[in-house]
């Protein structure tokens, strides 16, 4: 792995891994544009994927606004939900956010 640059509001290479400061493991990129990027790491005790939204323009990451949200397990449900955010249908939940403090960010060979 190699870490690389990216500077805030641009598109992460989906594959990518990100490590925020105060979480143990990375998370890999599954969707992205310049102005969100759909993260998720897994959680095997559930076999199943916890998720983070990096929201480049407020500064945060956090979850999505929606109530029953539609699940981020997959390549194709995080693109939907990009487009979601993309489109102002959901943005990133005010109520969970918090600051965005990425630590390093690694391309994978």
């Amino acid at each position: 792995m190699k870490e690389i640059y990216v500077a805030p509001h641009s598109k992460i290479p989906v594959g990518c891994l990100v490590k925020f400061e105060e979480e143990k493991q990375r998370y890999t990129v599954m969707a992205s544009n310049v102005a969100f990027a759909i993260c998720t790491k897994p959680m095997n005790a559930h076999k199943t994927v916890l998720y983070t939204i990096i929201d480049w323009g407020h500064d945060i990451r956090g979850r999505e606004n929606l109530v029953f949200g539609m699940g981020a397990e997959t390549q194709e449900q995080c693109e939907e939900m990009l487009e979601r955010l993309t489109s102002g249908d959901s943005e990133v939940s005010e109520r969970n956010d918090i600051p965005l403090k990425i630590e390093a960010i690694y391309y994978k060979q």
